[in-house]
């Protein structure tokens, strides 16, 4: 039997410990596979794994101290740094924690208690470290799990995997430390993602959407007057549901498939107009990129939704035409109980294919179809409180002419979409999915670390976006 000697240094005497553990493992499980019997191998699955952990943990530590500095005095961003004690704490890898010494330093001229006295390790600045000793990619691990669901399922995720076996609690804080980041740097992180974009070659399209989603809010009760009953809440909480904001920027091939779509989220009480401006700076970025494309407007008939895209998008900002569309899924769905009440039900199924298929192929379709609703005389025909006949009524007049938002025939045309379905997709997998849980209620600051996340995740920009967020955390430190 051959065999390999390998020298290891004393200072990885630890690792070293730890490489010969997993390899008595590995030795006595070979030797007991004997005999042709059925072994229980997810045990060895999660003993070696565990094992492995150990040689993560053991590489971590040494690695880590080997980013210690021990001198009196240092500088880190050009400010001189004194030395003020060493000692011990744990540092959090994907394996687990492990602990290292380390030197401890406090700005020149300050004292404790002052904001800039604060004092910093070299461990911590050099790699790069989130909140108290999370490492960075254990810390983008974990808010990636957080994005996605709960802490609870986090936690329990992790336990089954072997990797990250952290609390809930933690799994709370660093999520809620990384999206905090993430909204603090939006706007430098989401110039660098779009202008590094890539557009498919394919893409001939690109359209703007704008939709609204209900939200679980967090917000104070009024206190009855007086003390409080025993057993009653201090501060009262009431849970209310408000109207959170999401848009996307998609680009579709001739057809006017999507190809790929960047989504973007705003809690009820944030920034929409930054929201908005985003949206467009991001398109002027992709249109400079690729002058080619047509642009759309796509939603459904709020006008509030209207009035925020044209603000933004005019053609005197962008220079070309500007194509608007209400999505043609709203519009059916303003005149299916209409053709109810003008043919009744048998006939209204009829009454709405014609009417979708003269919308399709000719553009003056939403006007024919207007004047066939007047001339009906039952507009003022009620079915329960609602009056269909006059709701469709209403909804053409609004897009269809001064608007011309329905021409449906120039758009397939064009090969644009027609329906706004990336966008209530985006309503239902970046916030329904997420944050509207059974008994969830949201904060709109700890909401909008969530949203930002998982709307970088959802559009595939994930890995090089928190790279972006956590790089300035890494910071020099040399000996003054």
């Amino acid at each position: 039997m051959s065999e390999m000697l390998i020298r290891i240094p004393k200072k990885l005497k630890g690792l070293g410990e730890a490489f010969q553990e997993i390899l008595s493992r590995v030795q006595e499980k070979v030797s007991a596979t004997g005999g042709g019997r059925a072994i229980d191998y997810a045990q060895v699955e999660r003993e070696i794994a565990g094992d492995t952990s150990k040689v993560e943990r053991a590489a971590h530590a040494a690695i880590l101290q080997a980013l210690d500095v021990d001198v009196p005095i240092v500088t880190i961003g050009g400010a001189r740094y004194h030395r003020v004690g060493r000692c011990e704490a744990s540092y959090h890898t994907l394996a687990g924690s492990v602990p290292v010494e380390r030197s401890l330093y406090r700005r020149s001229g300050t004292r404790g208690g002052q904001a800039e006295g604060k004092v910093v390790d070299p461990v911590s600045l050099r790699a790069g470290v989130v909140g108290d000793g999370w490492l960075p990619q254990t810390a983008r691990a974990m808010s990636h799990e957080m994005q996605q669901g709960t802490s609870r399922e986090a936690a329990a995720s992790a336990a089954e995997l072997g990797r990250l076996q952290y609390s809930r609690a933690s799994f709370e804080r660093v999520a809620h430390l990384v999206g905090a980041l993430a909204v603090a740097s939006h706007r430098d992180v989401e110039d660098a993602l779009i202008e590094a974009y890539e557009i498919p070659a394919e893409a001939r399209a690109l359209s703007v959407s704008l939709d609204r989603v209900s939200v679980p809010m967090e917000e104070p009760r009024p206190r009855p007057v007086g003390r409080p009953k025993r057993g009653e809440a201090k501060r009262p909480v009431a849970r209310n549901f408000r109207m959170a904001y999401c848009a996307t920027v998609s680009l579709h091939d001739a057809s006017g498939a999507a190809l790929h779509t960047l989504r973007y989220g705003c809690m009820p009480q944030g920034d929409i107009l930054g929201m908005r401006d985003r949206l467009v700076a991001d398109a002027a970025v992709l249109l400079g990129k690729r002058p080619d494309l047509k642009l759309e407007l796509l939603c459904d008939g709020a006008p509030e939704m209207w009035n925020l895209l044209e603000q933004g998008f005019t053609k005197e900002k962008f220079g070309r035409t500007i194509y608007k569309l209400v999505d043609m899924h709203h519009l059916l769905e303003k005149l299916s109980p209409a053709a109810r009440v003008l043919n009744g039900a048998a006939a209204a199924g009829d009454t709405l294919r014609q009417w979708k298929l003269s919308l399709l192929n000719r553009k003056d379709a939403a006007q024919t179809i207007l004047a066939e609703l007047e001339i009906s005389g039952k507009e003022r025909v009620a079915v329960g409180e609602e009056c269909p006949v006059h709701a469709a009524m209403t909804y053409l007049e609004s897009h269809s002419e001064d608007a011309d938002r329905m021409n449906y025939a120039r758009a397939r045309r064009l090969g644009l979409p027609l329906g706004s379905g990336n966008v209530e997709a985006t309503c239902k997998s970046l916030f329904e999915m997420r944050l509207k849980r059974c008994g969830s209620r949201w904060k709109e600051e700890t909401g909008q670390h969530i949203v930002q996340l998982r709307a970088l995740a959802l559009s595939d920009h994930w890995g090089p976006a928190i790279k972006l967020v956590l790089r300035p955390l890494r910071l020099a430190v040399r000996a003054a």
